[in-house]
């Protein structure tokens, strides 16, 4: 096929794709698909070997937030019957993240919700980030909390933060048609805070509102114009009590193409698997290892997901090995230019948002060639989280 023969020279050089054939590679047939995982899949081992990173999400304050992010179990108005709790202490959340490390987790993400931190906020997870890497050596910490201030990337990262997350979510023309409350323009300009400060950036997107196939080119190539070090591939988790409850526009193929493409026009980047891939993807998550480098251990910020030890499980017996902590995760030139910024951090990481928003135009009338895939709804593999941060039950790490 000579699209994937195209792509992958293009990958392997670090160039660019067309977008016409980024869309291209979404219009593939089911067919196609193994040849289309394939192609991507020597992208992704030219810069990554085998290897697969774990991240841990640790939702230091869940539910309650006054913005109105269509997707979002914790938003506004939200009925979702998600654990809703303040602040955790940080001895609290530092042995949240003790049991991901434990499970294998290189990388622990601190997310909370709201708008954006207070100056007060960021002291209390400054010291939250400082009794992580006391307890836990060599942990990366990477902070999701939301629209961020002048100066305070800057504080997060001389507390020893090694990345900050914020997603783009979806692309800038229908940005307005999930959120009201805030513009994608704030969320670039957080992105570009953190990367001024010498934070690796991670910023990525979520997939299963019904948008175009346009939608998910522009803002892949939007990210990929950001250059942050990860991209976090979020597929909506349809939360009953959310706008979006009913949305079911995904198939385990669809996330494949959708997977490859983001590999093809960021081939160096630490691509990771994050909320709802147990949802859509199901039994052919192993297959996304061909595609992705990185994945989420156990459990979400709202949601369950898969066992932790099941996840270990399918990375060995798809033939990849779980990422060392005294391995660098980026290529070399991507971690020269990192450390050049004044960051030691190794790879990127990414909090994957609030696990599976979608991020489409909810009613759009633009309706993508692959909306005649739609999933059989499976409301069963929704089930909200009940362990872990905020309660007294041992996490699924």
């Amino acid at each position: 096929m000579d699209l994937l023969n195209t792509l992958v020279d293009k990958g392997l050089r670090r160039e660019l794709p067309s977008r016409e054939e980024a869309l291209a590679v979404l219009a593939t047939s089911d067919e196609e698909l193994l040849d289309v995982v394939a192609a991507a899949g020597k992208v992704r081992r030219q810069w990554f070997g085998r290897r697969v990173k774990l991240n841990y999400l640790v939702n230091l304050k869940s539910g309650l937030c006054p913005e109105d992010c269509s997707y979002c179990s914790q938003r506004l108005g939200s009925k979702a019957e998600i654990l809703k709790y303040t602040w955790l202490k940080p001895d609290e959340a530092s042995k949240a993240a003790a049991a991901g490390v434990a499970g294998g987790a290189k990388r622990v993400c601190l997310v909370a919700s709201g708008r954006g931190p207070t100056d007060r906020d960021v002291d209390r997870v400054s010291q939250t980030i400082e009794a992580i890497k006391e307890q836990n050596e060599g942990v990366e910490v990477c902070a999701c909390l939301g629209l961020l201030s002048d100066g305070q990337a800057e504080r997060l990262r001389a507390a020893g933060a090694d990345a900050y997350n914020h997603n783009l979510n979806t692309s800038e023309g229908t940005y307005g048609d999930i959120t009201t409350t805030h513009t994608y323009a704030d969320r670039v300009d957080t992105v570009q805070k953190a990367h001024s400060a010498g934070l690796s950036a991670c910023s990525g997107l979520i997939a299963g509102m019904g948008e175009s196939n346009e939608d998910l080119v522009d803002v892949v190539y939007a990210l990929r114009e950001l250059d942050p070090d990860s991209v976090p591939v979020n597929f909506l988790i349809p939360f009953e009590g959310t706008p979006l409850a009913k949305e079911w526009n995904l198939t385990p193929q669809r996330c494949l193409r959708i997977l490859a493409m983001v590999r093809f026009v960021c081939p160096d980047v630490e691509v990771r698997l994050a909320g709802g891939r147990e949802v859509h993807l199901r039994s052919m998550q192993p297959l996304a290892l061909h595609l992705v480098n990185s994945i989420f251990l156990g459990d979400y910020l709202t949601s369950e997901g898969q066992e932790g030890k099941a996840d270990l499980e399918m990375i060995a017996d798809a033939g990849f090995e779980v990422e060392g902590a005294g391995t660098t995760t980026l290529p070399q030139h991507r971690a020269d230019a990192l450390a050049g910024a004044g960051c030691g951090s190794h790879a990127q990481s990414g909090c994957g948002s609030h696990e599976g928003g979608g991020c489409g135009p909810c009613g759009s009338e633009s309706v993508p060639a692959a909306a005649a895939e739609v999933s059989e709804a499976r409301t069963d593999l929704v089930a909200v989280r009940r362990r872990g941060a905020g309660t007294d039950l041992a996490p699924n790490a």
